[in-house]
């Protein structure tokens, strides 16, 4: 069974849960049920949404999907994060599983600070120099949390949904059991480009670019 216990964290345990209609700008539809949590080691007020038929998923899909206000909330499309967040929802809706919305503004740097790396990237730094040069990590994200809410639900095994690496590195290692990892679909347009091929060149995301030919 998920065990984030095994690394010295404490058992978080279910808070409430409420049904919740989800719209999006597409006319997609669906709901879900939104689960809260006490006890998560950092404090913070993460959620997991649980979607489609989410009980009978031998396997269920799993998103961790760090928090983005500019693009999930305002559309900004210098990140991917909308359009994967919508993605998700409706991938994990026609196979029932988890989407773990984490509080981890700008890779876990905050709000206010990732507006400051984006103009350090308007100068010329990519998305993690920027965050060097304000004197952060280039993804200072725990995915502590993810695991205690796992444990929760009564998680044990999950097929995780990310291009990111050290997402399901992170999860092995806090004795979740991913069994398999599959990519998001691309989501570039001429504002991202850079963005994602930094996340490509410098930490491996599993991306399949457009040719710049």
């Amino acid at each position: 069974m998920t065990d984030a216990t095994a690394l010295g964290a404490p058992p978080a345990n279910i808070r409430t849960s409420v049904r919740v209609p989800l719209s999006f700008g597409d006319g997609y539809r669906t709901a879900a049920d939104v689960y809260t949590f006490k006890g998560l080691v950092d404090g913070k007020e993460h959620l997991a949404l649980a979607l489609g038929d989410y009980r009978s998923a031998a396997v269920p899909l799993v998103r961790a999907h760090s928090e983005c206000m500019t693009g999930d909330v305002f559309g900004s499309e210098r990140c991917d994060c909308g359009p994967q967040l919508r993605e998700a929802v409706e991938r994990i809706s026609s196979t029932g599983g988890y989407l773990l919305y984490l509080r981890q503004e700008g890779r876990g740097i905050g709000l206010y600070a990732k507006l400051d790396a984006y103009a350090l990237q308007d100068v010329g730094l990519d998305t993690y120099a920027a965050n060097r040069a304000l004197g952060h990590a280039d993804d200072e994200r725990d995915y502590t949390p993810a695991a205690q809410m796992l444990a929760a639900l009564g998680v044990e095994h999950v097929d995780l949904l990310t291009n990111n690496p050290d997402k399901p590195a992170q999860l092995r290692a806090l004795g979740v059991d991913v069994r398999a990892v599959s990519p998001t679909a691309v989501h570039a347009s001429p504002h991202n480009l850079r963005y994602l091929a930094a996340k490509v060149v410098q930490t491996a995301h599993t991306i399949d670019l457009p040719s710049a030919s």
